[in-house]
């Protein structure tokens, strides 16, 4: 969450989308775009959730399939299935999820912290879970996609 000059909080505003049945949200600052379903090239030797990579004008980006990155079962794209565009640490990167939710602001209110009930890959990746039009979203640590070296995680 942000703050302003004088110390409190203000409003975060997130793109949430769906993994399954699932929703989880990111910081609309990371993103660059929202995209419809393309196909990726398959590359050798990367973990299993990266898919491959896409051509988007001229830049050629990996694709991770953000559900096998939680630990969840792998998305059958579809044509609701979208690619969310982002910036993680200073690399394009396609998180292809089963279908974009929203964009929407939420309070300091609305925000709470993740329960401790296990080290599973989603609690590391989620910073907060937000409790807005009686849904739980778990909001992710985009930068968390990729490990501290800087190459996709595994």
């Amino acid at each position: 969450m942000n703050e302003t000059h004088d110390g409190k909080a203000k409003d975060l505003k997130i793109i949430s989308f769906f993994l399954g049945k699932q929703v989880f949200s990111v910081n609309i600052m990371s993103v660059r775009e929202i995209r419809g379903w393309t196909p990726a090239t398959p590359l050798s030797h990367v973990p299993r959730h990266v898919l491959g990579v896409i051509n988007l004008r001229g830049t050629v980006i990996p694709v991770v399939d953000m559900a096998l990155r939680l630990g969840l079962a792998p998305i059958e794209p579809t044509e609701r299935s979208a690619i969310i565009v982002t910036s993680v640490r200073g690399q394009m990167v396609g998180l292809l999820v089963d279908n974009v939710s929203d964009m929407m602001t939420v309070t300091a209110g609305e925000i709470q912290a993740v329960p401790e009930i296990g080290a599973t890959e989603v609690q590391r990746m989620t910073t907060s879970i937000i409790s807005k039009d009686d849904q739980m979203i778990s909001h992710l640590d985009i930068d968390s996609v990729l490990d501290e070296a800087g190459a996709l995680a595994a």
